[in-house]
């Protein structure tokens, strides 16, 4: 990189190695130009009339990059599947969201990408739901210039990792649910998970297949969940009997369809009586009596994971653990809090 001076009139083109900045007494006084500024033939009648005469510029030595189009080959090579992005704005280059899904984080190519001198990639979370046009990332290199090698070192990483960032949009899922319980069965009280497991899916634009009801039976729970996968339930949820109690058996009953059982029982809280089952590979998800009482349980983290078609493991619910307290703040912020960003 040379750097000498030149007229304003010949620095057409020409790379602007400091900050111009302009003073209107009692008025305005901020940068006009920043520096790396490429001058334009409509810049030399501003510049004249702010007294410059002459100009810093630079010249790029061979191999080497302006930071803008290092930020432009950076948010090409990060953006993947419903991503989109704009800029460079003072040298970043900024992702968005082409439409609602779940964010998806690379986060092995992510580290690898930001291990590398003077390249920077900001992100959300994994695993963030988010909407059209939604922030998701930045992306620039540190200094004004640097050298065309390292750019092509993190798209080779974009490259071999086959994806950096994306989001994945949302299935159209109907939910079974099998209410469970004496109590709810024979009417003595009334339903209160119902509504809320509605409500949940309602905010992910989800209808649910139908409600049926349980006694606390084994053969009836069992019976009544693999009606709902025969009738089409892309996803059923068995509320209630979830703990150790002697009329719990929602476990035993899911088990007993035949269902290939991924966990029971989460380093989650609200949420550690959670069990997690595949019957013909629709999920099957026991959720206990903490999801009818806290407004945000195990079920908020794992529900959109299982909308996008995510097929979930035990490490999956494993991982959980980092991040799965809730403060259980009296206002809740979620997902904006602490509650399930580890995951």
């Amino acid at each position: 990189m040379k750097l000498q001076t030149v007229e304003v009139q010949n620095s057409v083109g020409k790379m602007i190695c400091h900050d111009i900045t302009k003073i209107t007494r009692g008025e305005f006084k901020d940068a006009i130009f920043r520096k790396g500024h490429i001058v334009q033939p409509d810049d030399i009648p501003v510049l004249l009339k702010i007294g410059k005469e002459n100009l810093y510029i630079m010249e790029l030595d061979s191999g080497d990059i302006h930071e803008d189009i290092a930020g432009i080959r950076l948010g090409t090579a990060v953006a993947g599947n419903g991503i989109y992005w704009r800029g460079p704005k003072e040298s970043k280059v900024s992702l968005y969201a082409e439409y609602d899904g779940l964010l998806k984080i690379n986060v092995d190519a992510l580290e690898a990408i930001n291990d590398l001198p003077d390249v920077i990639l900001s992100t959300l979370h994994n695993n963030s739901v988010v909407k059209k046009d939604d922030l998701l990332a930045g992306t620039k290199v540190i200094p004004l210039v640097v050298p065309e090698e390292t750019v092509a070192v993190a798209e080779n990483i974009c490259r071999e990792a086959g994806w950096v960032t994306e989001v994945v949009p949302f299935k159209s899922l109907k939910a079974g649910l099998v209410i469970t319980g004496n109590e709810v069965y024979k009417q003595r009280i009334r339903d209160g998970f119902g509504p809320v497991i509605k409500e949940k899916m309602q905010v992910f634009g989800q209808d649910v297949l139908r409600i049926d009801y349980a006694p606390d039976d084994c053969e009836d729970i069992s019976s009544k969940i693999k009606k709902m996968v025969d009738d089409g339930a892309g996803l059923v949820m068995v509320t209630g009997g979830m703990s150790v109690d002697p009329d719990d058996v929602t476990p035993k009953a899911i088990s007993l369809t035949g269902a290939e059982v991924i966990r029971y029982g989460a380093p989650v809280m609200p949420g550690a009586m959670f069990m997690l089952a595949y019957l013909n590979n629709v999920p099957v998800m026991g959720v206990p009596a903490c999801g009818m009482f806290f407004k945000t349980t195990i079920v908020d983290i794992l529900l959109p994971r299982i909308l996008v078609g995510e097929r979930l493991t035990k490490r999956d619910i494993t991982l959980l653990g980092h991040g799965g307290l809730c403060r259980g703040c009296e206002t809740c912020r979620f997902p904006n809090c602490t509650f399930g960003i580890g995951h």
